[in-house]
């Protein structure tokens, strides 16, 4: 569809310049929608820590809140877990915009024993390495303060329960999706590559952007928009900064993600809200039969 290859662009076109989206295709997308659509309870795992600034980064919740809002909207069961060191930011994010529940645990154990999950959905979540150790951008082991939440993938898998993840470095979970590649595209970079897999991985230019953009799929799929305003987009970044998150590249305590002011993600936003108008447009027009 000419539609989704349009969303991939917005929200996966190098502009981190990781390298890391330019593996993202529009396929990918589809298979994620049909993956949420075809779910009533969903776990999302979101959280990372950055030890050196001693908070969690501001990437990952906003994307998990967004999204887990619009499943919720649409009928689904929607729990959101992260570690006990990213909690407070996390839940601080969800209520300020009535976003899903938040629970911490520190153990995929404690994920899998609090409900029944049909699909296990993972934004910014550190993922294992080829050694079995959680490694951060800068290649320094930081499992001393990552819980190992994406033990879960393994256990989904093997019971046939979908995994959708969300990444943008890859050392997240899901991204083993992608180790042959990202071998090659970050040489350099191999040993903190994650190993750990899913059912549909999407690399994107930051990965809470990958959760607006899911919300937006799904939001055409139910023909109403269920994702964010720009205010509440605002009010997104806001509360992380109140509680404490940092940027996950600059290290500072700011209004931003991986580097990108307020401003960017808003227009982030806008674009998606635009393309989800623009394909609502065409989706009525085919259903009228103008295309016939």
């Amino acid at each position: 569809m000419i539609e989704i290859k349009e969303l991939c662009s917005l929200v996966a076109s190098d502009r981190a310049a990781r390298r890391v989206s330019l593996l993202c295709a529009p396929e990918l997308w589809s298979r994620a929608l049909d993956l949420l659509v075809a779910s009533s309870s969903l776990a999302i795992v979101t959280g990372f820590y950055v030890p050196s600034a001693d908070a969690p980064e501001t990437d990952g919740p906003s994307g998990a809140v967004v999204l887990g809002r619009a499943l919720a909207r649409s009928k689904r069961n929607v729990t959101l877990f992260t570690d006990p060191l990213c909690y407070s930011v996390v839940k601080a994010a969800s209520q300020a915009i009535n976003g899903p529940d938040v629970v911490a645990v520190s153990t995929s154990e404690e994920i899998l024993a609090s409900d029944f999950f049909d699909a296990f959905v993972y934004i910014e979540r550190l993922g294992k390495n080829s050694s079995g150790c959680y490694h951060n951008m800068r290649g320094k082991d930081i499992s001393q303060w990552t819980a190992p939440l994406d033990d879960a993938v393994t256990h989904a898998l093997k019971n046939k329960v979908s995994v959708l993840a969300v990444g943008d470095g890859g050392n997240e979970a899901g991204m083993g999706a992608f180790f042959p590649e990202l071998s090659r595209l970050l040489p350099e970079f191999k040993d903190s590559l994650s190993i750990v897999s899913a059912d549909v991985t999407l690399p994107v230019d930051v990965s809470s952007w990958g959760g607006y953009a899911l919300a937006a799929l799904l939001s055409l799929y139910e023909s109403q928009w269920l994702g964010q305003t720009s205010e509440e987009e605002e009010k997104l970044l806001a509360a992380l900064y109140e509680a404490g998150a940092v940027d996950g590249v600059t290290k500072k305590r700011e209004l931003s993600i991986d580097s990108f002011p307020l401003d960017v993600h808003i227009r982030v936003v806008e674009s998606l809200y635009n393309w989800w108008r623009k394909s609502m447009n065409l989706k009525e027009e085919r259903a009228s039969g103008v295309f016939q």
